[in-house]
């Protein structure tokens, strides 16, 4: 082999391979300081792309689940007035019952007639109930997004208690003035329309239970699947840390060695 002074190939050689050691080391280091196997995009260019996709599903699951929460609330408090509703027309049919009474006076009857009048402001109040701003009771109803993508979606239906098409509305109309007005079938009728009113609101909060319950699911999966290309295996990445770490000190001691093997010129010369 040839005694040279100006190229010092086991030196470069060395001082390539420390580099290159170095590097790793530092890629190494980055992953398990930041728990993250891409830290740059050249790590992993397809797989940064795929877990942008997967995380930023993952978030709109959680909004729309959040969503659905407040769809949830939205119709407690819708059901929780008709409640009350019921209430109301169950006095009201009591008090049509004891209207009826042969030995009522007219001064009884009026007594009846002040409290049927202001329960029918009562029902009319609650009629016009609403939710952060949005009108609890009408004919028009909601459309509740159920899916990350926006693909699927859960209709709440109009209840409009102030319809007479519903029954209620008949009670409250400016034309009944008293309990003389109104009959029992009248009453019966709109118990009836607030009790299946109830019940759509029953199967409406049930629908989007289970909506909540299958993005919880895929939210997790979702997670999951994403970890599976951005989060470092730290077992695996402790292992490459510490190859890494002592190749790159014999690197350092290899260069050291190389660089001091120059100097035997040095005694040929002499």
């Amino acid at each position: 082999m040839a005694v040279v002074i100006n190229t010092n190939y086991a030196a470069t050689a060395a001082a390539n391979n420390l580099a290159a050691s170095n590097t790793n080391l530092q890629r190494s280091l980055n992953r398990l300081s930041s728990g993250s196997k891409i830290v740059s995009p050249s790590d992993d260019a397809g797989g940064l792309a795929v877990s942008m996709k997967l995380s930023a599903a993952a978030r709109r699951s959680g909004a729309a689940n959040t969503n659905i929460g407040n769809n949830v609330s939205y119709l407690q408090t819708q059901d929780g007035a008709m409640k009350v509703a019921a209430k109301v027309l169950d006095r009201i049919s009591e008090l049509k019952t004891l209207y009826a009474d042969a030995t009522k006076n007219t001064t009884d009857l009026a007594n009846y007639d002040q409290e049927f009048t202001q329960l029918q402001a009562e029902l009319t109040s609650i009629a016009g109930e609403k939710f952060n701003g949005v009108a609890l009771f009408g004919s028009t109803g909601l459309s509740a997004q159920v899916s990350e993508d926006g693909t699927q979606t859960v209709s709440l239906s109009g209840k409009n208690l102030g319809s007479s098409s519903v029954g209620v509305g008949t009670l409250t109309a400016s034309t009944v003035t008293d309990l003389g007005d109104i009959s029992l079938t009248n009453i019966n009728d709109a118990i009836q329309n607030v009790a299946t009113m109830r019940a759509q609101n029953g199967a409406e909060q049930s629908r989007l239970g289970f909506a909540a319950e299958l993005l919880t699911v895929n939210k997790s999966n979702l997670e999951a699947a994403n970890s599976r290309i951005a989060d470092v295996d730290v077992a695996d990445e402790s292992t490459q840390l510490a190859r890494w770490n002592i190749l790159t000190q014999s690197g350092t001691a290899m260069l050291s060695q190389a660089n001091q093997s120059a100097q035997s010129v040095m005694r040929l010369l002499g």
